[in-house]
């Protein structure tokens, strides 16, 4: 093929980029590449993978545009825009001011490397007031000296608080163990499907719940994931009527796509139990108002809705994409805070009718890791899950086609294949694994000769990439064994508010 045939694929890449079709855009970047490598045809595939979030593929691209032309700045910015995705924010600055030194007055140049400077200058500040990194926010919320703002006209919750004197030895109450820094028990006792009908919609008309009530539902909702394993195991009862169990993948803040997707597949009930798979809040701009509905239901129907904890329910992500902006402009940063400390809590796996592993990310770089494993990880209220290890393995990890394992190509984690699949399903007696983390254009994937499934409940993810939203429903069969059945549904009308509204850095979107 020619040099001509090369800048032809390049061009119907830049169409198909600019028309969202961004895995299109990449295949015909690598034809052109394939054909003759230039410094522009591997920057804009870079460019292509910072939209699929396949940020250590694009830092490759951008590696390769740079070898072959040092001087070739689109490559410099569109690396320091993918170290900066995967918080690699030193390499990001040092790219993004190599590009400044030429263009000085680069708008978008410029407006990262604020960014950059804005995320780096914060985390020193947050490292030099810390005082106690054991200490509880939630346990020390003082409820008697809040008051709810007078333009509130909603309905009004009864909250009680009540603090336990507890000795030195006592770590249970009522048989259950609880973490001594969160003795402070908050209860709410009037919050009934009634009240979460009108905060929807309240929602709906863009209002906000008083920050008392939020803190409320927070502390209410932390108290529960507290006395959860960080493997929960759940199944079908039904000698307690118990029918289906609903498995959601990200919904990143689309929050008219969660009240749809209840309306399409039905609410949780005592009938109907609901898994949500991490990735609830970031992205979309009503991360607040997911999180709030899904603690509230967690509240009401401890036993029927479960939540895992994803990769963005970690406070760098919630830095960059969006959400820990978002609580501070809709309320305060004590209510992230507060949030941070809960999704600490949040378990990392759920084991549905000992047949189906649900993680957010997936497998493991270590055969020798089984469920118990996941089981023996201690719940900290304070910490960050380490960047190495099992809990970043199980927020981040993703399938890939080849066996073996091989570099992640998000820059973090790693890659699993079917033989690595095949071995941990039948170590660990499993039917398969059930994960999300990855848009799938179709909204699910059934992978690794079928015992690997990805679910993604996001549909038009971030309003560009057109993709359907899934869930996989989860009943007893005739023999009493446990079936699959997976249901697709497209995105529904949202206010014209665009994602991550509520920052100023749009990372690519």
């Amino acid at each position: 093929m020619s040099l001509e045939d090369a800048d032809g694929y390049k061009n119907q890449g830049n169409i198909e980029l600019k028309l969202n079709n961004y895995e299109k855009a990449v295949e015909l970047y690598t034809k052109a590449i394939e054909i003759n490598p230039t410094p522009i045809y591997y920057s804009n595939r870079a460019q292509a993978n910072i939209k699929l979030e396949n940020y250590g593929l694009a830092i490759l691209d951008a590696n390769e545009s740079i070898k072959l032309d040092k001087n070739y700045l689109k490559a410099y910015y569109r690396r320091s825009v993918a170290n900066f995705a995967i918080l690699e924010y030193k390499n990001a600055l040092n790219d993004i001011k190599l590009v400044l030194k030429i263009h000085k007055n680069d708008k978008h140049a410029i407006l990262l490397e604020k960014e950059i400077l804005k995320f780096i200058n914060q985390i020193k500040f947050e490292n030099a007031i810390s005082i106690d990194e054991n200490l509880s926010i939630i346990n020390n919320l003082d409820f008697n000296s809040m008051i709810i703002e007078k333009n509130y006209t909603g309905e009004l919750l009864d909250i009680q608080v009540e603090n336990l004197e507890l000795s030195k030895n006592d770590n249970k109450i009522g048989g259950k163990l609880i973490d001594k820094n969160n003795n402070q028990i908050v209860r709410i006792n009037n919050l009934d499907l009634n009240f979460i009908n009108k905060m929807i919609e309240s929602f709906k008309k863009n209002e906000n719940l008083p920050k008392k009530y939020v803190l409320a539902i927070i502390s209410c909702a932390n108290q529960i994931f507290l006395n959860e394993s960080s493997l929960v195991e759940i199944e079908i009862d039904e000698s307690k009527g118990e029918e289906l169990i609903t498995v959601v993948g990200d919904t990143h803040g689309q929050f008219y796509d969660v009240l749809n997707l209840f309306k399409l597949f039905g609410d949780c009930n005592k009938k109907h139990k609901y898994l949500f798979n991490g990735d609830f809040v970031d992205r979309g701009s009503w991360s607040c108002e997911v999180a709030i509905l899904l603690y509230c239901l967690k509240i009401l129907y401890p036993t029927q809705i479960f939540i895992n904890r994803g990769n963005h329910e970690t406070n760098d992500m919630n830095k960059v994409y969006g959400f820990e902006d978002e609580c501070k402009s809709k309320y305060n940063f004590k209510i992230f805070q507060c949030f941070s400390e809960s999704f600490n809590n949040l378990p990392y796996a759920t084991l549905i009718g000992k047949n189906y592993l649900v993680m957010h990310g997936g497998l493991f770089s270590d055969d020798d890791i089984t469920i118990e494993d996941i089981r023996k990880i201690p719940k900290n209220s304070f910490k960050q899950p380490p960047k190495e290890g099992i809990q970043m393995e199980l927020l981040w990890t993703d399938p890939q086609v080849n066996e073996g394992r091989s570099p992640s190509k998000r820059g973090i984690g790693m890659q699993f294949g079917p033989d690595i699949t095949k071995r941990f399903v039948e170590k660990n007696n499993l039917k398969a694994i059930i994960r999300s983390h990855e848009v799938r254009m179709n909204g699910y994937e059934i992978e690794h000769d079928g015992k690997l499934i990805t679910v993604f409940s996001a549909p038009n993810y971030c309003d560009v990439q057109g993709n359907l939203g899934a869930v996989v429903n989860i009943n007893l069969n005739d023999s009493k064994e446990y079936q699959l059945n997976f249901e697709t549904f497209e995105a529904v009308e949202h206010p014209n508010i665009p994602p991550m509204a509520y920052t100023k850095n749009n990372m690519g979107y």
